[in-house]
């Protein structure tokens, strides 16, 4: 895929999905805004990057507001205009529904459903403009519960997929809107938590349980959900609006 001259937004891009999806877009020839949560993880990633000449680093807390409006007006301003805006920048407590706090819920339900209607907000002119299109970056426990903690995030990711449909609607026919839905993806997040939770420390055992479930029987690598991203952001997917691509390794169909 060729995206020459092509101006993409990746929340949550210094690392898992979204630093993959960097490297992918700008080895497709685009000029991409990596957002990070801090100014260190932020800039450390900007170092890494092969193709950093096409690439500006902007750093923000997407649990704040008005972080949210100036991380896509500073790429607006950096790249001159925006032609698809990616949100994946991801949280998620992992505490009990019974023992969560409400600081934990608010900021998952900012971080991960709050933060990309605001910067799908703040990126709706732009996008106009080009003709443009939006990636949200969902979960399978969005379309599914997960009962073993983390209803936060099995809430947030649930609206981020009703989000996307509704936005196809209301910003057709000008920009499209889809959503990914990854399944377990081998990224800090996945092994930090329930991998090595799930394999009692050990995060291969935790794999090993986590994927037998599923058709493939193994986890994801991050590429692999940046090429699907790719083919929703690229004019293969011209037809495509409102979508839920589930990438899990046929880990829902077959439960």
């Amino acid at each position: 895929m060729n995206f020459s001259e092509k101006r993409f937004l990746i929340t949550g891009g210094t690392r898992g999905i979204g630093r993959a999806t960097v490297e992918a877009f700008l080895g497709a020839g685009a000029r991409v805004g990596v957002h990070g949560r801090t100014q260190q993880s932020t800039e450390e990633a900007m170092r890494q990057l092969s193709a950093a000449e096409r690439a500006v680093g902007i750093a923000g807390d997407l649990a704040v507001a008005e972080d949210c409006r100036r991380i896509v007006e500073r790429t607006v301003a950096a790249l001159g205009g925006l032609d698809i805006l990616v949100n994946n920048a991801g949280w998620g407590s992992g505490g009990a529904a019974e023992t969560m706090s409400v600081e934990d819920w608010d900021r998952t339900i900012n971080v991960n459903l709050r933060a990309p209607f605001l910067c799908t907000q703040a990126a709706i002119p732009s996008l106009r403009e080009s003709k443009g299109n939006i990636v949200n970056v969902g979960s399978i426990l969005g379309i599914r519960g997960y009962g073993l903690g983390g209803a936060d995030y099995c809430a947030s990711k649930g609206g981020v997929v009703n989000l996307t449909r509704d936005l196809a609607t209301e910003l057709g026919p000008e920009i499209r809107v889809n959503c990914l839905c990854p399944g377990a993806i081998d990224t800090d997040m996945l092994r930090g938590g329930a991998a090595k939770e799930m394999g009692k420390g050990d995060v291969a055992a935790g794999y090993a349980i986590l994927s037998n479930n599923a058709p493939l029987k193994r986890v994801a690598r991050p590429e692999e959900m940046a090429r699907a991203i790719l083919y929703l952001a690229s004019e293969f997917a011209s037809f495509v609006t409102g979508a839920v691509l589930v990438a899990d390794g046929g880990m829902v169909v077959h439960i």
